[in-house]
């Protein structure tokens, strides 16, 4: 077992000549399955195909290191967007890029997949070039581009590329391969599934499908154009799925942008297979003198054993890439791996996670689904539960104690997200009981991201009284073990549909919590998502009434200050907030207040509370709340597509960031 060739030496070694196919990636070469350049290339080495590995090219000899693949080059990003990776929702350029070696920022250009591209035809003209990735699935129509500020053609227009593989690719990229390999021609691959390709309009051949506005329509930045931008992203969003999802076109000029059905998901047998493939699970040797590639550090002894969430927040993109139809893997697949890890010289005893987009879902939402697909416009869990939601915990609760009694592992922890209202509707409150019990490291990251309604269902989230519940409960089965653990909930401001009142209200309700957050994630606009939608057009999607969306620099910082009012940084932000809203109520001495009034010798914060801050959280008291005394640090990390991945490592992800 080895690296797959990274360069011409270790191609040369393997006795061959010349690659059947090469992937570029814009990350370092990292052979592990949480990383989607890896998963592609050891699934067509599985099919039989030579492989190699183009990781970050800076030059001309970099791409043409292997010569001319006998077949294709496959190009992806890196596992999130390159432009994520690279600016922070604030548009500040970053300084670190956890997915290269030594996490050193600039390995990496703009817009990674179509550089990449435009350098593959320049020096390669008409070789069959496939694209696809996190960067490419999200920017497979016309899309509203934060970067620019601007809608965007098709990512297979600009990048000029043959065919687009969305989603997850496993089924699409041996199709093409062994097409090519059979000696079809590139332009005729336009019925694989999975995939998207771009075909003069005169040359088109109609077929029943859905159309969304060309691009000429969505890319007007108009009340008209910006409607049928919203149009445009609902149909996109409801053909996303695999059972029941039609053709989707979208005219650009002189051609049509024909995306096909989605794939169908694996199904067991095949997911276990591609994930007990002989992945290295390291990043490549030649990268240890640079320290190494710092995702690997949470990852490589984490599982994951599913895929696919139908929780579907709309921030998230990850029902548009994974889908929202569940495929897990079976336990015993899962046990092997574990075995195997426990079995590594550097294994310590811990695995990291057992997870996945949400860790509790091992089954399809309801029955009937491989028939019928997935509801058109709804939501399973939000804003309320789905009368035929079918809740079911019991199977992943028995992988987790069998894999407690393999010998080697002394601890085994959950950080993928945890959808707490599934947990609350699960009359059996066994897993519960061993999560607060077993699994959790003295912190527990939940999701509620705000408190006030109104915003909860743009965001496609539950009420916030469903989160007091649960953390009664989490506190409660805390007290009742004698641990010290603590919820740690992500907070997310200036998400679309959310006014300066609504952020005070949110406010209100961490001053109440006991809530002390260190950092807060800003709604970041990506590609690919319903809230994105909505911030550049004003527009729900689905009912297409307005919604508000804080855009202006100034009001974001006052929306973002409050959720921290607590830091002496922010009190002339917050109190400018506070009276243009209205509510100088909270500015005061009484104990609902959140700062002091502005006179002399004040610092903006009160006797007890803490200074530079800090996060802190209470003991938990009978009801669940914290109070104010022997207070325990609790770092809560920002939440997102974007300043999660660059705030601390990251954790169990497949091919694209992952939020709940």
């Amino acid at each position: 077992m080895s690296f797959l060739p990274l360069n011409k030496k270790e191609m040369l070694e393997r006795g061959w000549d010349t690659p059947d196919i090469v992937c570029v990636t814009g990350d370092a070469y990292v052979d592990h399955p949480s990383f989607g350049i890896a998963i592609i290339s050891r699934v067509l080495e599985a099919a039989g195909f030579k492989i190699c590995i183009c990781s970050q090219p800076q030059c001309d000899a970099d791409y043409m290191q292997f010569g001319r693949p006998r077949l294709a080059f496959f190009v992806s990003g890196g596992n999130i967007d390159s432009m994520v990776a690279h600016y922070t929702a604030a548009k500040r350029k970053r300084s670190n890029d956890y997915y290269t070696a030594g996490g050193k920022a600039g390995k990496r250009p703009d817009r990674a997949t179509e550089v990449y591209c435009k350098n593959i035809r320049r020096l390669y003209g008409d070789i069959p070039l496939c694209i696809g990735g996190l960067e490419a699935s999200l920017r497979r129509f016309a899309h509203y581009d934060y970067w620019d500020d601007r809608v965007r053609p098709s990512i297979l227009i600009e990048c000029d590329a043959d065919l687009l593989m969305f989603g997850m690719g496993e089924h699409s990229c041996v199709e093409i391969a062994r097409r090519l390999d059979d000696g079809g021609h590139i332009s005729m691959l336009t019925d694989i599934r999975g995939t998207s390709y771009s075909v003069k309009t005169s040359e088109y051949t109609y077929r029943p499908c859905e159309e969304c506005p060309s691009f000429e329509q969505v890319k007007e930045n108009t009340p008209a154009g910006k409607a049928a931008y919203a149009k445009s992203c609902r149909i996109q969003q409801d053909e996303s799925d695999a059972f029941r999802g039609k053709t989707v076109i979208q005219r650009h000029g002189d051609r049509i942008v024909v995306q096909n059905p989605p794939a169908l998901p694996l199904s067991q047998e095949e997911l276990d297979a591609v994930y007990e493939l002989p992945y290295m699970r390291n990043y490549h040797p030649s990268y240890e003198a640079q320290g190494g590639v710092p995702a690997i550090e949470e990852v490589k002894f984490s599982i994951t054993h599913v895929r696919g969430c139908f929780g579907a927040c709309n921030f998230c993109s990850i029902a548009y890439h994974q889908g929202r139809y569940i495929t897990c893997r079976s336990e015993e697949s899962v046990i092997r791996e574990a075995k195997m890890l426990a079995a590594m010289p550097d294994f310590k005893g811990y695995i990291h996670d057992v997870g996945g987009p949400t860790a509790n879902f091992r089954r399809p939402s309801c029955n009937g689904q491989e028939k019928h697909g997935m509801c058109k416009g709804k939501k399973c869990l939000a804003p309320t539960p789905c009368k035929n939601l079918v809740v079911d915990e019991s199977e992943y609760l028995h992988l987790l104690r069998r894999l407690r009694e393999i010998k080697g592992i002394k601890k085994i922890f959950i950080r993928s997200g945890i959808r707490f209202d599934y947990m609350l509707l699960d009359k059996n409150d066994d897993f519960f009981k061993d999560l607060v019990r077993y699994h959790v490291s003295g912190q527990l990251k939940v999701a509620p991201e705000h408190c006030s309604a109104s915003v909860l269902t743009a965001m496609g989230k539950p009420d916030i009284s469903v989160y007091k519940k649960f953390r009664a409960r989490f506190y409660e089965l805390t007290k009742s073990m004698d641990k010290k653990q603590y919820l740690v909930p992500y907070l997310m401001s200036s998400h679309p549909g959310s006014t300066i009142k609504d952020a005070i209200i949110l406010a209100q309700f961490l001053k109440e919590e006991g809530i002390h957050p260190e950092q807060v994630q800003d709604f970041y606009p990506t590609p690919g998502t319903v809230s994105t939608c909505m911030f550049y057009t004003g527009l729900d999607p689905y009912t297409m009434k307005p919604i508000y969306v804080p855009k202006t620099p100034a009001e974001k910082a006052e929306q973002r200050a409050l959720l921290q009012y607590f830091r002496p940084e922010n009190r002339a932000i917050v109190l400018r907030a506070l009276r243009e809203a209205g509510r100088s109520d909270l500015i005061g001495y009484s104990e609902k207040c959140l700062v002091r009034p502005d006179t002399a010798g004040t610092r903006g914060y009160k006797q007890g509370d803490t200074k530079q801050g800090s996060v802190k959280r209470g003991k938990p008291t009978s009801n669940g709340k914290t109070s104010g005394k022997n207070e325990k640090s609790v770092k809560s990390p920002a939440k997102g597509y974007s300043d999660k991945k660059n705030t601390k490592k990251p954790q169990n992800r497949t091919e694209k960031d992952k939020r709940k």
